[in-house]
C-alpha cells in the first residue's frame, strides 16, 4: 500500500525548497529515494537536505565515491548515496547500506539499482522534466510507503 502526492516545481530553487520542507521531516531511519532521469534535480534536492540538516554548503555528488556520510547538527548520520554506478546486486553488500536503513536518514539517487533490496519503509521521490531551458517543469511525485504513507500529506 502507498500515498501519493504530485508537486509541479517550475525552477530548481523549487526543487531545493521541496529539499528543504522534506529536511524538517527527517528522522533517523527514514530512506529517501530520489528518481528522475539525469539532470533532474535530484542532487539539488539532497544537497537541500544537507545543507539543512548538516550546515554542509555544497556537498559533493556521491557519483564517484557511491557514499558520502554526513552527521547532522542532532548527531544522525545522514547517508547520501547515488548508485547509477552499481551494476551487480553483489556491489550493494560491500556498501553497508542496511545498517545505514537501521540508524541513518538515507538519501538514494537511483534507487532501482537496489532491486529486492528496497526497503518497505520509504519515501520516493520521482521527478520527471518536461519541456526545455527556462520552460523545464519538473513534475513531481512523492508516495510513501510503510510510515510515509501518514506522512505524505506534510508536503
Amino acid at each position: 500500500m502507498s500515498q501519493s502526492r504530485h508537486l509541479t516545481l517550475t525552477d530548481l530553487a523549487a526543487t531545493a525548497e521541496l529539499g528543504h520542507c522534506l529536511a524538517g521531516l527527517l528522522v533517523a531511519g527514514d530512506v529517501v529515494c530520489l528518481a528522475g532521469d539525469l539532470g533532474a534535480g535530484k542532487t539539488t534536492l539532497a544537497r537541500q537536505v544537507i545543507a539543512d540538516l548538516c550546515r554542509v554548503d555544497d556537498a559533493p555528488s556521491p557519483t564517484y565515491t557511491i557514499v558520502q556520510v554526513y552527521e547532522t547538527v542532532a548527531a544522525i548520520e545522514l547517508w547520501h548515496v547515488d548508485l547509477y554506478r552499481i551494476e551487480e546486486p553483489g556491489e550493494l553488500e560491500q556498501l553497508g547500506l542496511e545498517d545505514a536503513f537501521d540508524d541513518a536518514i538515507t538519501l538514494i539517487e537511483w534507487p532501482d539499482r537496489l532491486g529486492s533490496h528496497l526497503p518497505a519503509d520509504r519515501l520516493e521521490i520521482s521527478i520527471a522534466m518536461t519541456g526545455s531551458g527556462v520552460e523545464t517543469i519538473r513534475d513531481t511525485r512523492i508516495t510513501g510507503f510503510g510510515s510515509w504513507e501518514s506522512r505524505v500529506d506534510e508536503f
